[in-house]
């Protein structure tokens, strides 16, 4: 028994790698329609359930804003995105925000400083900014595309 749920998450891993950074996420349209009307709505694999759990019952202090939506949509969504969350301490940011989860950084680390305050980028919750394809749940690196001049380090010439 041991072997066959090994021999599952064996294939279940490789068949995620093998999506090229695409993230699986179904189709929600409850989802994408409430959280996408304000920014992307951001795939539930990004932060933890608990996380989700804490960010959907404070909606009333959405970093800054009041994005309080009806009680009945809201546990619809939150059990939704905690039937898709990610698991580990990796997921998880007591700010709440993805980009201070151990993956992102881990994830970005070759992006340089100022890319993040970059007119075109603005901040780092800013995905689309060079994840071009992200709306279409496709986050792979051959997705990505970064504002002119942010690609190279100074001091490079272009090929």
């Amino acid at each position: 028994m041991k072997w066959l749920l090994l021999l599952a998450l064996v294939v279940e891993t490789g068949l995620a790698y093998a999506d090229g950074g695409k993230t699986a996420v179904p189709d929600y349209p409850k989802w994408k329609e409430e959280c996408g009307s304000c920014h992307i709505a951001y795939p539930p694999q990004l932060l933890t359930g608990a996380d989700w759990q804490r960010l959907m019952g404070s909606l009333d202090e959405h970093f800054g804003d009041n994005a309080t939506i009806d009680l009945k949509v809201n546990q619809e969504i939150l059990a939704f995105l905690k039937r898709h969350a990610g698991l580990g301490a990796g997921h998880s940011a007591s700010s709440l925000r993805i980009s201070d989860t151990a993956w992102f950084t881990r994830a970005h680390h070759e992006v340089p400083g100022r890319a993040w305050t970059d007119p075109a980028v603005k901040s780092r919750a800013n995905c689309t900014a060079c994840h071009v394809n992200a709306e279409r749940d496709d986050w792979s690196e051959r997705g990505v595309r970064m504002p002119v001049g942010l690609g190279e380090e100074e001091g490079e010439d272009e090929d």
